[in-house]
């Protein structure tokens, strides 16, 4: 935790952001994502945790936090020995930059998803409105997911039953504990855009079990390392498989993915049959942009490539 991550919070909820998605805090030290992830395993950072949660809370605003685990996805400068569902290496341009995994055993499957868990009760003691989990872009609960990376010939690999059963147990295990009122959402690729990895079809079949056990938003998006759909170039992605989905279950669906304009945000929500849009790089620029558009002087920013 840093001040000038409390501040930036702070500014986007002062800003007029309905709900901030913290982003990729990490469920064990010894697995990072990215260089400098924040790490919650214990209550060692319990007052800056809250100051966080307190800062993004600010005029009305919700703050989730995104609870993630790298699995392969942790970049070899941090990890010599990452862990996976299987030893499958990633592929692609990019795979140099990671190490090749091991299989996770029984028990480390077991401890990961009470790691979740623990994350999660933490994040609401310290006063964040939520919590998701994080089940996109090729990290441990996308892998086990996916026919590509899970080869596992136990409980947790197979059908796409035992495939979902990591993320299953992880939200059971969330709501035991978290209770029935507080907000627990996923975010879920639409597909990974791989032959042989997490469909179109698993994607649906996945959303409507979480439905049917209660999840309260799930947020669409796509793609992972070997094929960085998320990254995408600026056309409103994913809109057309969220509006699908929106309208087969109960559950509010969320859409990421290239909103810059107004108009594009507004027919989203007003035709497109999505209950939320999510909008990452524009509020970099412009960290008051809702108030902006609620007040009519937004102009679409000029985004970097």
């Amino acid at each position: 935790m840093t001040p000038q991550l409390i501040t930036l919070y702070k500014r986007w909820a002062q800003g007029g952001i309905g709900l901030s998605l913290t982003g990729n805090v990490m469920v064990d030290s010894r697995y990072l994502g990215e260089p400098g992830n924040i790490v919650v395993e214990n209550e060692d950072d319990l007052n800056a945790l809250s100051q966080w949660a307190s800062a993004g809370s600010l005029n009305g605003s919700h703050i989730w936090m995104q609870i993630n685990h790298p699995g392969k996805q942790s970049p070899r400068t941090i990890s010599k020995h990452p862990i996976a569902p299987s030893a499958v290496p990633l592929s692609g341009s990019m795979s140099k930059a990671f190490n090749s995994p091991r299989e996770m055993t029984l028990s480390e499957v077991q401890d990961t998803i009470q790691r979740f868990i623990n994350t999660a009760l933490i994040a609401k003691k310290a006063g964040f409105t939520g919590v998701q989990i994080h089940g996109a872009h090729g990290y441990l609960v996308n892998q086990f997911l996916s026919t590509h990376d899970n080869r596992r010939s136990d409980q947790y690999g197979g059908s796409l039953e035992n495939r979902m059963r990591f993320l299953v147990e992880i939200y059971q295990g969330m709501r035991q504990n978290l209770g029935q009122d507080y907000p627990i959402g996923l975010k879920i690729n639409s597909t990974d855009f791989k032959t042989d990895g997490f469909s179109e079809a698993d994607s649906l079949a996945v959303i409507k079990k979480m439905d049917s056990l209660g999840i309260d938003l799930v947020e669409i998006s796509g793609g992972n390392y070997e094929n960085p759909k998320m990254m995408g170039d600026g056309d409103v992605y994913f809109l057309d498989y969220a509006s699908k989905i929106s309208q087969l279950v109960s559950v509010p669906i969320a859409v990421i993915g290239g909103f810059c304009k107004v108009e594009s945000m507004i027919e989203a929500v007003s035709t497109a049959d999505v209950s939320m849009i999510g909008v990452a790089r524009p509020l970099v620029i412009e960290p008051d942009l809702p108030n902006q558009i609620h007040t009519g002087t937004y102009q679409a920013a000029s985004l970097p490539d």
